[in-house]
């Protein structure tokens, strides 16, 4: 692909970027800086593009990329140590868990909310919690991927309203 053709795709795909930039963001300002650093990213990279490959795909895993990165910056730059701590001896605070009674009745209830699914939710989001891949679970539920998705996202929709007054 030639350079005017590039930036032509590239200058294209604003809206894209800007929908999705929105999505990870949620915040205008913050979107539009991660839509202008995604096409200097990508820019700056046009030599690394192969042709025969999703450019609009290529170009959003870019801006996820960069997203997660930043993001990764902030928590570090907000985790801070007080030198004067001792790293050593820093007292445990013993804030509930699942070994607490508080704790192990949260548990009792979110297996008794999992246990309270139609079998049409409970099966792939319960292979979801163990560690399954949407297209395993697929697989082996013999189901479309986009159905299986579905089951999950209503699964922790009616979750959440199960268990609201938990949190």
């Amino acid at each position: 692909m030639n350079a005017s053709q590039f930036q032509k795709d590239l200058l294209g795909m604003q809206d894209y970027m800007r929908n999705f930039a929105l999505s990870l963001t949620a915040d205008i300002t913050d979107a539009e800086d991660l839509v202008q650093d995604t096409s200097l990213k990508v820019l700056s990279n046009r030599d690394k593009f192969i042709d025969n490959v999703n450019f609009k795909g290529w170009v959003l895993t870019i801006m996820r990329n960069i997203f997660i990165n930043n993001y990764h910056k902030i928590v570090r730059s907000q985790s801070i140590i007080d030198a004067g701590t001792d790293l050593y001896n820093v007292p445990i605070l013993n804030e509930g868990g699942h070994t607490t009674p508080e704790g192990s009745m949260d548990i009792k209830e979110i297996t008794a909310a999992i246990e309270s699914l139609s079998d049409t939710l409970k099966e792939p989001f319960s292979m979801y919690i163990s560690g399954y891949k949407y297209n395993e679970i697929a697989e082996a539920l013999d189901i479309p991927l986009g159905t299986v998705k579905s089951r999950i996202f209503f699964a922790r929709r009616e979750l959440q309203e199960q268990l609201n007054d938990m949190l």
